[in-house]
């Protein structure tokens, strides 16, 4: 599993199980730069191996050099690209295990071995990957993330939440495809209802791409209540972030998937993807809203992209689910760690 952040946290279940039913197995991952320095000191993975896409065609002689030295017993590929195709064909193992021929897009069943059963219903990412588990004999119940804090990123953590003298919110204010944002004008609106009415500090986080500064800077100007900005904190940071925050506020990115490992309640904002395939595992619920459907649909799980969604959702529906958060999840706020009150 090689490039999305969300993906990389689904696919920590996955090693961890792997670790508990076997400890003594040691656990290679193929990853590009970004969701490697996510994972990068996790204690189940053993070894990264980087596959530096923004190289070209390089990329794939430089991992083909570095498989070259290494065999393997098992290969799982969770990725259904032509280039994990290719990637996986470099690996020499007797098993290379991928999806189903229905499920492999770009011809990835040609790279493999052995495939996990088809399935005729669609279901979550998670549940998706643990089906690689079922196939192996693996138990993946209950999920375990640790996506940390690790020990030595608690002071760094525990720095940044002295200064503050309220409970954090989180806002991710972008995300790496236009058609899953939400308005800037509008996270603005709801940054001023976070600290008016639930005493929340507003907290922009996120990457320094250009949507990103740019939605920033409109957020900034139209706040009444100057949210603190900490873009480009790096995605270590941001789990100290988030874990330390009393809610998350994303449209559907990787730090919503974090957020629900971390067990942070989370608001999430959802049009352009498939809920019931892409946002939040297991919990949190309560707090989606969910722009997808159509009211009153009974839409299937599904690949399904539907443009335009996201901006259907109005600062109303955001109030309404701030309004469950303070009912189900404010009493804990205090207490998360992290927050130190003044």
């Amino acid at each position: 599993m090689m490039s999305a952040v969300g993906d990389a946290v689904h696919v920590l279940p996955v090693v961890n199980a792997l670790k508990r039913h076997a400890p003594a197995c040691r656990i290679t991952w193929i990853l590009q730069p970004g969701p490697a320095s996510l994972v990068r000191g996790h204690r189940s993975v053993d070894e990264i191996i980087i596959f530096e896409r923004s190289a070209g065609m390089r990329a794939f002689s430089d991992i083909r050099r570095e498989l070259s030295r290494r065999s393997f017993d098992l290969v799982i590929n969770l990725q259904v690209y032509f280039k994990a195709g290719v990637v996986t064909s470099f690996t020499r193992a007797p098993v290379k295990l991928g999806f189903d021929r229905a499920r492999a897009r770009d011809f990835n069943w040609l790279f493999t071995t052995h495939r996990i059963p088809a399935r005729a219903v669609g279901q979550h990412v998670q549940d998706q990957y643990f089906e690689f588990l079922d196939a192996l004999g693996v138990a993946h119940e209950p999920p375990v993330w640790d996506l940390g804090p690790w020990p030595d990123e608690v002071p760094w953590r525990d720095e940044f939440f002295a200064t503050l003298d309220r409970p954090v919110a989180a806002i991710v204010v972008a995300t790496s495809k236009p058609e899953k944002d939400w308005l800037p004008e509008r996270w603005a609106e709801v940054v001023d209802l976070l600290w008016a009415d639930h005493g929340l500090q507003p907290v922009l986080v996120g990457g320094r791409s250009p949507r990103e500064l740019a939605a920033e800077q409109a957020i900034m100007a139209r706040a009444r209540h100057r949210p603190l900005s900490a873009l480009g904190s790096g995605l270590r940071n941001l789990v100290g972030i988030l874990s330390g925050s009393a809610l998350v506020l994303s449209p559907d990115t990787g730090p919503l998937h974090m957020a629900v490992a971390l067990e942070r309640p989370v608001i999430s904002l959802m049009g352009y993807t498939n809920p019931k395939r892409t946002g939040p595992y297991r919990r949190y619920h309560d707090l989606l809203i969910d722009a997808y459907g159509n009211p009153g649909e009974e839409y299937a799980v599904s690949m399904e992209n539907r443009p335009g969604r996201v901006q259907r959702i109005t600062v109303d529906h955001v109030r309404e689910k701030l309004e469950v958060w303070q009912s189900r999840y404010a009493s804990s706020a205090d207490s998360v760690a992290g927050f130190k009150s003044k």
